[in-house]
């Protein structure tokens, strides 16, 4: 036994009202609910690597900035403690102070460099000169600048090393800035100063703050120095950082300040040093906003299942009743009794088929004796009736399910390689949507219509190939959004122009659309084609056809219908006009109200 007779024997055996349930679920609900959980998954998916994935690239984008500005600060560095002359001023010796600031006047290379390089906040160098010391960029090292550890570290290496300083100006207001210190060696003295590198917080800023993310920067356990949200400059990093790793690096959901945030983490190892600058960069907002898309999705979901579910509950009972009915009925008569109420509404199939069980009887009341008749005309009606069945189950394929359908077979072409078909299919279902959508509605923008067009031409040149070009010249400035038209108004000019202009000609076809205000109270639309074009006595025919309603014509019927659904919507005076030339063309004018258009 093959699988159609196991289901004819199964929905044979059960009530109509669990055939239509079952078929439903089978065939609609259980896919609805197991795609739309698919596709909640994966966009809950993308989204979460959406954001992850801008973490980690703003991430490294601070990264390159600080990797930039620490290379930089070496460079110019190294160009500090080789000067030659900046070593001489540091072991000079004058008669009197004046004299020393002078020459500390004179010498401007840390002037100039301050002044070329805006990523610097200040360059100080502190010096045991006392004459220099406390003069301009030269600091003095005090017995409790001896005891800081910086300082010490400062003193004991060479090397270069990166930390978070705290300063105050004037005013007493408090800053957090990243120092790069290297000891100055003079070899002539057989002594040293320091030289310290502070990065200005305006530059980081500036670089920096460019979008919705937020940073958080910070070197070794030092404080955090740069933060888009002030209340971490100064404090701790509120991220649990792993310091024993050389290149530290994380990224996705990570606890920052006791909550869950979309956080990503960079290390950057400055040039020429053992310390390590930490980049974090989140966003605050990502948790929530998934949160929200995903409760939209499921939302969306729920009533894509419950009212399907619904409706179609509903109408399997109303269905189920009026078989019931029916079969009530029927069963009466089979008895002999033909004394039914008429009691059944409405009128589709079914009211049809109670109505056919009224005439039955009456011919049966009438000609009992014609038995024979009687048996076709009750095979007639079962007949009709698994016929009014079939087309009812038909009827529940809706719109969103041919869409579906056409959206699987594309996908089968495309994976097949068939990239000719796929895109055939695709036309097609926005052709049909465009064309649903509208059945029934009184406007729609012109930019949805001339998109439909550019659709249909898609399809036509799919067909024809170069036989068929077209071209749309839209006067400048004009929007096409802000106006409205009736749905379906363009379509069946062009359609005419292809089947009927263009018929004869084999090669280089072209459709040229026009569309530009007139008068600043008219928009005109012109459709013209390079066909065979008419002769002055089919071009008069044709004109009347369009203005005089003939119920026996097959022929230039959308034109009459393009110009009567003009003139009824917009005024008699507005209509659809046609020009032709035998051997240049044709071509049909529209000319709409520029005021309703707007409205």
């Amino acid at each position: 036994m093959n699988f159609k007779k196991i289901l004819e024997k199964f929905f044979s055996q059960i009530r109509v009202q669990r055939q239509l349930t079952g078929v439903f679920m089978l065939a609609l609900l259980v896919p609805v609910t197991c795609i739309g959980f698919l596709l909640l998954y994966n966009s809950q998916k993308t989204l979460f690597n959406h954001y992850q994935e801008q973490a980690e690239s703003d991430g490294l984008r601070v990264r390159s900035i600080m990797f930039d500005l620490t290379t930089n600060f070496y460079n110019l560095s190294e160009d500090i403690v080789s000067d030659e002359s900046l070593q001489n001023l540091l072991d000079g010796s004058w008669d009197s102070i004046a004299e020393a600031h002078i020459a500390s006047d004179r010498y401007n290379r840390i002037t100039e460099i301050r002044q070329q390089d805006t990523s610097i906040e200040s360059i100080s160098i502190y010096t045991y000169n006392e004459q220099l010391a406390g003069y301009g960029n030269f600091l003095p090292i005090t017995e409790d600048l001896k005891e800081t550890e910086w300082f010490q570290q400062a003193a004991s290496t060479s090397a270069i090393f990166w930390r978070t300083a705290k300063r105050e100006d004037t005013y007493g207001n408090t800053y957090w800035e990243l120092n790069m210190v290297r000891q100055l060696t003079l070899p002539s003295s057989r002594s040293y100063a320091v030289l310290v590198v502070t990065a200005s917080n305006n530059y980081l800023k500036n670089r920096i703050d460019n979008n919705a993310l937020k940073n958080i920067i910070t070197v070794n356990d030092d404080p955090a120095f740069f933060s888009t949200d002030r209340k971490y400059v100064g404090n701790p990093v509120p991220l649990e950082l792993d310091t024993s790793q050389y290149s530290y690096t994380d990224s996705g959901v990570l606890s920052l300040d006791d909550s869950n945030t979309m956080a990503s983490v960079n290390t950057l190892v400055p040039y020429k040093s053992d310390d390590r600058i930490y980049v974090i960069s989140y966003n605050p907002q990502a948790l929530g906003e998934l949160r929200q898309i995903q409760s939209n999705y499921a939302l969306i979901l729920v009533f894509a299942i419950l009212i399907p579910c619904l409706l179609m509950y509903l109408f399997i009972r109303y269905f189920s009743a009026r078989v019931n009915t029916l079969r009530s009925a029927m069963h009466q008569a089979s008895q002999g009794d033909y004394n039914i109420i008429d009691s059944f509404h409405g009128n589709d199939e079914l009211s049809e088929a109670f109505q056919d069980l009224q005439m039955m009887i009456q011919e049966i009341k009438q000609k009992e004796a014609l038995v024979y008749e009687a048996r076709l005309k009750e095979q007639e009606l079962e007949n009709r009736q698994q016929q009014m069945e079939y087309k009812m189950l038909a009827s529940q394929i809706n719109p969103h399910f041919l869409y579906n359908t056409l959206e699987t077979i594309r996908m089968k072409a495309f994976a097949a390689g068939n990239r000719e078909v796929a895109m055939a299919i695709k036309l097609l279902g926005k052709s049909l949507r465009y064309v649903l959508d509208n059945t029934g509605t009184v406007s729609t923008t012109l930019a949805k219509e001339i998109d439909y067009l550019r659709i249909y031409f898609s399809i036509q040149q799919l067909r024809f190939g170069d036989r068929i070009n077209y071209t749309v010249n839209i006067q400048d400035g004009l929007d096409l959004e802000n106006y409205q038209i009736l749905p379906l108004l363009l379509q069946p000019i062009v359609e005419n122009a292809v089947s009927h202009g263009l018929e004869n000609v084999d090669e280089n076809g072209q459709i040229l659309l026009n569309i530009y205000e007139e008068n600043d109270t008219c928009l005109c639309i012109d459709i013209s084609d390079n066909g065979v074009g008419m002769t002055e006595r089919e071009l008069a025919d044709l004109r009347k056809n369009i203005s005089e309603k003939d119920t026996s014509r097959t022929q230039s019927i959308g034109l009459y219908n393009i110009n009567q659904r003009i003139q009824l919507c917009y005024g008699p005076e507005y209509s659809l006009s046609i020009a032709s030339a035998q051997g240049k063309g044709t071509t049909v004018s529209l000319r709409l109200p520029l005021n309703k258009l707007m409205e």
